[in-house]
């Protein structure tokens, strides 16, 4: 008989390993898809970084010597770029404006000079030179090399307006130019006088056209009653003209001037309101004269009037 040998003694099986779920658990899965949405992305990609950054200026501002600092070194750092000398200004130049004017337009926009171009306001430069009453339009600007530029157009006076407190000068459109000490100071233009005359310049300007032809004779224009004009010539001749059509009967007195000698007769006043009818008011002297011729021719003795 063979002999019965021992069995190996039998090692027990290692269990097979457990399998790993892949599912998500439902916690998971649901922080997933919050994390997910657009505004929780958002938040972290964008939020987050800012309120750290927020977090972190806080934080440092909080104290305030450190906010004296920083407020010093932005200071500082402000003025060493605005007063490079590349950005000052240091001179003014005024073009197209008369010694007077341009006087006036230094004492209406005093500036220390030199200053930095950020510190300068222009348009308050400019609002300030155009209410000058001889400034008909300005521009200002800063030039190359530091030079503030003022360039001006002057009004141009054309007539003299006299009234009861001034005598003054007047451009085209009836607007101030400047006072004047008295009439002698601009005897090359013509003269108007009266309440409103500065409102109706043009039509001045065109009855003193149609009286070129009575030369030196023409001492002015007064407006009456705010209505119309009278014609005023030397010795105390007046022609008074009407509301409407002015021009054309100041141009029928002065045809019959050089057809009649009118107005070298001794004529106080040629009255041309009513255009159909125009008359002529003798001066004192002629109407005396005139009885006295009349008086001689009844046979009476001449005797003195009183007019």
């Amino acid at each position: 008989m063979q002999p019965v040998t021992p069995r190996a003694a039998e090692t027990p099986r290692a269990a097979p390993p457990s399998r790993r779920d892949p599912a998500p658990s439902r916690l998971s899965y649901r922080l997933q898809r919050w994390m997910l949405t657009p505004g929780i992305r958002t938040g972290l990609r964008f939020g987050l970084p800012l309120g750290l950054v927020l977090a972190m200026a806080g934080g440092f501002l909080a104290s305030e010597q450190r906010r004296d600092a920083l407020n010093l070194f932005a200071v500082g750092m402000i003025d060493s770029f605005v007063q490079r000398p590349e950005f000052m200004v240091g001179l003014m130049a005024i073009d197209g404006a008369g010694e007077e004017l341009a006087e006036d337009i230094r004492e209406v926009a005093p500036i220390d000079f030199p200053v930095s171009s950020f510190d300068l306001d222009i348009d308050a430069v400019r609002d300030l030179i155009a209410g000058l009453h001889p400034v008909k339009s300005v521009s200002v600007r800063v030039r190359t090399g530091g030079v503030l530029q003022i360039d001006v157009v002057e009004r141009q006076p054309v007539v003299v307006w006299r009234t009861r407190d001034a005598i003054e000068l007047l451009d085209a459109t009836g607007t101030r130019v400047a006072a004047l000490a008295s009439r002698a100071a601009r005897p090359d233009l013509p003269l108007i006088a009266g309440d409103g005359a500065d409102a109706h310049v043009g039509a001045a300007l065109a009855l003193i056209d149609a009286a070129r032809p009575l030369g030196d004779r023409l001492r002015g224009l007064v407006r009456i009653g705010e209505r119309r004009w009278d014609v005023v010539l030397d010795r105390g001749q007046r022609i008074q003209l009407p509301e409407v059509g002015a021009v054309r009967a100041l141009e029928r007195v002065i045809a019959l001037a050089e057809v009649q000698d009118l107005l070298e007769r001794d004529v106080a006043v040629v009255d041309m309101r009513l255009g159909d009818r125009p008359t002529v008011r003798m001066t004192r002297a002629a109407v005396e004269e005139w009885w006295r011729i009349r008086q001689i021719d009844a046979g009476a003795a001449p005797t003195e009037t009183d007019g």
